[in-house]
């Protein structure tokens, strides 16, 4: 199935990279829309400033959908309102992806008991705390498990979107995708220098 539509939730404070990273991936499939969506249609700006507007989504129609990570994932891991539109989002879709410490918020969701999931490491200590029946992985760029694909600190979730371009249309579209940015994609998850912080 191809990758026609995607939504990215976005929240006061995510992280820039860890949203426009994978917007530059996913932005150079042929025929790929993507939305920015929260639960109350507000536009969110990022740690950095970076102001997007959004689409208010209650009810779940994405197929594919990304949480970023980023300062505002903390309080809102804490929010249980915020995090039951997160899960009715997520059982609906079929490809479920996070970067950073959106794995946080994924894992108060229960969605990940029991899948095997990764998180920034500089954040490692917090995010695993929130839910024990994930089975998180500290040396992992990325992983991919069922529907789910987390991903490690920030840049990584660059990493982790070419894996599914590659996944869903072959490594030779994801190759010359990461050609066309001029970035040097590590295609191996369990090459991740960044563990060293946790291990």
């Amino acid at each position: 199935m191809p990758i026609n539509n995607i939504a990215i939730i976005l929240f006061d404070r995510f992280e820039t990279l860890d949203v426009m990273g994978p917007v530059e991936v996913f932005g150079r499939l042929d025929h790929c829309q993507i939305d920015f969506i929260s639960p109350t249609g507000m536009p969110m700006t990022s740690s950095q400033g970076v102001t997007v507007n959004t689409h208010m989504i209650s009810t779940p129609s994405y197929r594919h959908i990304l949480i970023p990570g980023g300062q505002g994932s903390r309080p809102l891991s804490m929010d249980e309102d915020y995090i039951q539109w997160v899960k009715t989002q997520f059982e609906f879709a079929d490809t479920a992806i996070s970067v950073c410490t959106g794995s946080a918020i994924l894992a108060k969701t229960s969605l990940l008991n029991g899948v095997k999931a990764t998180t920034n490491k500089l954040a490692y200590e917090w995010v695993t705390s929130l839910n024990h029946l994930v089975k998180w992985q500290p040396l992992a760029r990325w992983v991919h498990d069922g529907k789910f694909y987390t991903s490690s600190g920030i840049s990584a979730g660059i990493d982790m979107s070419l894996q599914i371009v590659s996944d869903f249309y072959g490594v030779e579209i994801a190759k010359s995708i990461a050609l066309r940015m001029e970035y040097i994609w590590n295609q191996d998850p369990s090459n991740d220098p960044f563990a060293k912080n946790i291990i």
